[in-house]
């Protein structure tokens, strides 16, 4: 689990000890929802509404005997020098409490009300490391993105590259993508997008080197072997031709371009050191990309609450007493498809049962 919550995923070994993936789903199905199991592991509740999860939650906690509170919204989190006191709505009324949970989620600008939890943490003396948007689309001003040559192009099972000044592979991720008239987007994309910041930052530079991998399953040896034997079969039919139906037909002239070879060619009169060059580029396409979309655009907020701050064990902050923190809010991201939510939710059950527990006086 840890591997896909490439934002401060060794953090949640003590909250996934108390709270995991399954004990997620055990949770919810003993609300009665059905749940249903959908491609790479991703659950989903049988009805498909988001709904359904909402409902139960609240149901379960008014069953408790919990207050709840909506279109309130909280003006400020009252502290003293041994702790937290409760907090302040808008309406003026205050709530005293030992235990105050800040769980807002992460950048909110694209959101109107004001929810932000970021200033509260800062009161009570938190530092918020640089917040970025990730799982997002990513930006490129490549000839082909620009001239909108490839715009909905969709690819499949393809891999995708982040790389480093150096020339070193920061990350990759295999599955499908998307060119559109910006750049690049689907799911590899937004899950290469969180790297791109870092390594602008370390080089210095106003762009970073994605490569493309047309081919991951096969060697660069076994696509050229693969490749002639198509050719050789129909050795007078141009390469346009005969490739068009194993590569991406917009793909091609790019690709022959970018190898110095004439897709008129036939196999018969295939020179040597371009085809060489066709098939790396197959292997290692490579694209320079400028930076992400927007925080409006992206699933995920990158950054927060400095994880050093917080004990891993309860999630209660080390600088002020009876403050708890869970989320997004914190300086945790994860991948889309399942993850980010489930340090969410395992974040959330810790926070919750160490803040209860306090509360009681334990």
């Amino acid at each position: 689990m840890i591997q896909y919550i490439p934002g401060g995923g060794r953090f949640l070994y003590s909250a996934f000890s108390l709270f995991n993936n399954r004990d997620i789903i055990a949770f919810f199905e003993n609300l009665g929802i059905a749940l249903k199991e959908e491609d790479n592991g991703r659950m989903f509740p049988v009805s498909d509404k988001a709904k359904t999860v909402v409902d139960a939650l609240i149901g379960k906690a008014r069953s408790l005997g919990v207050r709840l509170l909506t279109h309130h919204p909280v003006q400020e989190v009252l502290f003293a020098e041994n702790g937290v006191q409760g907090v302040k709505l808008t309406t003026g009324e205050q709530i005293e409490a030992k235990s105050v949970i800040i769980a807002t989620g992460g950048n909110l600008s694209r959101i109107p009300v004001n929810r932000d939890g970021y200033p509260w943490a800062i009161a009570a003396g938190h530092t918020i490391t640089e917040l970025y948007p990730t799982e997002v689309p990513i930006i490129s001003k490549e000839p082909f993105i620009t001239d909108r040559s490839l715009q909905g192009l969709s690819l499949r099972n393809v891999k995708l590259a982040v790389i480093n000044a150096k020339g070193k592979t920061v990350v990759a991720h295999q599955g499908d993508m998307i060119f559109t008239h910006f750049g690049l987007s689907g799911p590899i994309a937004l899950r290469c997008s969180g790297f791109i910041r870092g390594v602008k930052k370390k080089s210095g530079s106003n762009e970073v080197r994605l490569t493309l991998d047309l081919f991951p399953e096969m060697s660069q040896a076994g696509l050229d072997a693969y490749l002639r034997g198509l050719l050789a079969d129909e050795p007078k039919k141009t390469l346009k031709n005969v490739l068009k139906g194993t590569i991406p037909e917009r793909l091609l002239p790019i690709l022959f371009e970018r190898s110095d070879l004439s897709g008129e060619t036939t196999f018969e009169h295939l020179p040597k050191e371009p085809w060489l060059a066709f098939t790396a580029n197959l292997k290692n396409f490579s694209i320079m990309v400028t930076g992400t979309r927007p925080f409006e655009e992206a699933f995920v907020t990158g950054g927060g609450i400095h994880l050093k701050e917080i004990s891993p064990q309860t999630m209660e902050s080390k600088l002020m007493p009876g403050l708890f923190f869970c989320g997004e809010v914190l300086d945790i991201h994860g991948y889309t498809g399942g993850y980010n939510i489930t340090a969410a939710f395992a974040t959330g059950y810790t926070a919750g049962h160490h803040a209860g527990l306090l509360a009681q006086g334990h």
